[in-house]
Parts: C-alpha cells; sequence; structure tokens
C-alpha cells in the first residue's frame, strides 16, 4: 500500500512538473496574467477614483477598491480555458495521455498548476487594488467624517475581502477548467464561463425578473454569490453571507471539475 502511494505520489510530482513546464512556455499565459494584474488594479484605482464623498458617503470603500475583480477575472477564465483547449486544437493532449495515462492525475496536475498561478497573480491584482483605494479614497473624502468609512488596510473585514477576493479567482480558474475540459472547445468553453458569470449578474441587476427569482438567482450565480465575500457593509441586507457566497462558487467549481473528470473517464481524447 505505501509502494503504491508513493508511485502515485511520484507520479503527480511529475505531472505537476510537466504542466508546469508546459504553462510557462505559452507566450499568451504571460500577457494574461499581466492582464490580470494591470486590469484589476488600473479598473479598481479607476472604480475609487470616480465616488466622492460628500455627495454619497455610503459606499463600502473595501468593495468599492476591489472592483477591478469583475474585469480580472475573465482573464482568469481565458487563461484556464487555454490551459485545456490548446492542447486539444493542437492535438498534443493524445501526447499528454500518453505520458500520464492516468487521467485524472492530468487533471488533477493541471489544477494544481493553474490555481497556483493564479493565486499568486490574484493575491499581486488584490494588494494593489486595495492600495490603489487607501491611496485614492481620503482624497475623495472618505476620511470617517459624514458617515463615510475609512479603508483600513489591517482591518479585519479589509483582510478578509482581500484574501477571499484571492481565492474567489483562484475558484474561477477552478471553475473554467472543468469547463474547458468536458466541452473542449476554446470559443465555445469562454462564452459559456463568461455567460455563467455576467449574464446571471446582468439579470440580477436589470430588475426585469420576479423578486424571488433574481434573490435565487444572486444567491445561487457562482459571481454574485462568490461576490459577496468583498462585503464589509451591511452584512445583514445582503441575500446570502461572505463566507457562503464563495462556498456557493466553490460548489460550482467542486462540480465543473467533476464534470470534466467524468468526461475524460468516460471519452476518448
Amino acid at each position: 500500500m505505501n509502494w503504491a502511494l508513493r508511485d502515485q505520489a511520484g507520479t503527480l510530482r511529475e505531472s505537476v512538473h510537466a504542466e508546469w513546464t508546459k504553462l510557462r512556455t505559452v507566450p499568451s499565459t504571460w500577457w494574461l496574467l499581466a492582464s490580470v494584474v494591470v486590469l484589476t488594479v488600473g479598473t479598481s484605482a479607476l472604480a475609487t477614483e470616480a465616488v466622492k464623498c460628500p455627495s454619497s458617503c455610503s459606499y463600502d470603500t473595501t468593495r468599492q477598491s476591489l472592483d477591478g475583480i469583475l474585469v480580472g477575472q475573465a482573464f482568469v477564465a481565458v487563461l484556464a480555458v487555454v490551459v485545456v483547449s490548446s492542447e486539444y486544437s493542437s492535438g498534443m493532449i493524445r501526447t499528454t495521455f500518453t505520458a500520464m495515462p492516468r487521467r485524472l492525475n492530468a487533471l488533477a496536475a493541471k489544477a494544481i498548476v493553474l490555481v497556483g498561478t493564479v493565486l499568486v497573480a490574484g493575491a499581486v491584482a488584490t494588494a494593489g487594488s486595495v492600495l490603489a483605494g487607501r491611496y485614492i479614497l481620503p482624497g475623495n473624502g472618505f476620511t470617517g467624517a459624514s458617515g463615510s468609512e475609512v479603508l483600513s488596510l489591517g482591518a479585519g473585514p479589509t483582510l478578509r475581502a482581500a484574501g477571499g477576493s484571492v481565492l474567489y479567482l483562484a475558484l474561477i480558474a477552478l471553475l473554467s477548467l472543468g469547463l474547458a475540459t468536458a466541452l473542449r472547445d476554446s470559443g465555445v468553453s469562454i462564452a459559456a464561463v463568461l455567460a455563467l458569470l455576467y449574464v446571471v449578474l446582468l439579470l440580477t441587476k436589470l430588475g426585469t425578473l420576479d423578486p424571488r427569482w433574481q434573490h435565487r438567482l444572486y444567491e445561487w450565480g457562482p459571481m454574485t454569490a462568490g461576490l459577496t465575500i468583498q462585503a464589509t457593509r451591511n452584512l445583514n441586507t445582503l441575500p446570502i453571507g461572505p463566507w457562503p457566497g464563495l462556498g456557493v462558487l466553490a460548489l460550482w467549481a467542486a462540480a465543473a471539475v467533476l464534470a470534466a473528470g467524468l468526461v475524460l473517464r468516460l471519452r476518448d481524447a
């Protein structure tokens, strides 16, 4: 039994090393990661610059400073899809499965490398966004006066929102990886992921649905539920709490990865 476990662990290490080599040698990896960081921080800075107090002092300053995650996640999703679809489009997936006949090991290795990479990029993007908010917001009147909220870098809710945003991006990567593995086509996979994220958000914002359905979409949409992790004010008014909301996204990601594993077991490369 011990030898079998050691053999499996060694195989997984080799698979992770192979996937990391493939990921870092693909040119699109680096510009997609750069886009995640630059566009997340840039959009967050613009969002915080746009709000002013005393004209409106009720903003959740922490959540506002992390607004760029809305944009950055799209590039995380594209990166995750590229990790899988590039191999299917080039036919290299057959070589991968020949070298790593345990397909679930191959999927696990892709997930480990992808999540590790996204966690690093997400941490940089989130830290940059919060720092930008801390610098910009006081100049816009958010100094604690007139009911406004000061963005405190060391406050527990801020740390939870920032750390949760990094986890959010990692879960978006897993969700996208699972869908891309199951669907195999890059265009279809990207469209499916972005629709799942942004169309649900749009439906909740338009107000054209029955309020009960709107509430349910907010609670169970991967993006709408997941991003409640960023909220630090008026938590009792949210349809779902920060950690339960992130848990909903985790369920979506787990379902996508399980579906991908099932497809790999049942279908040829």
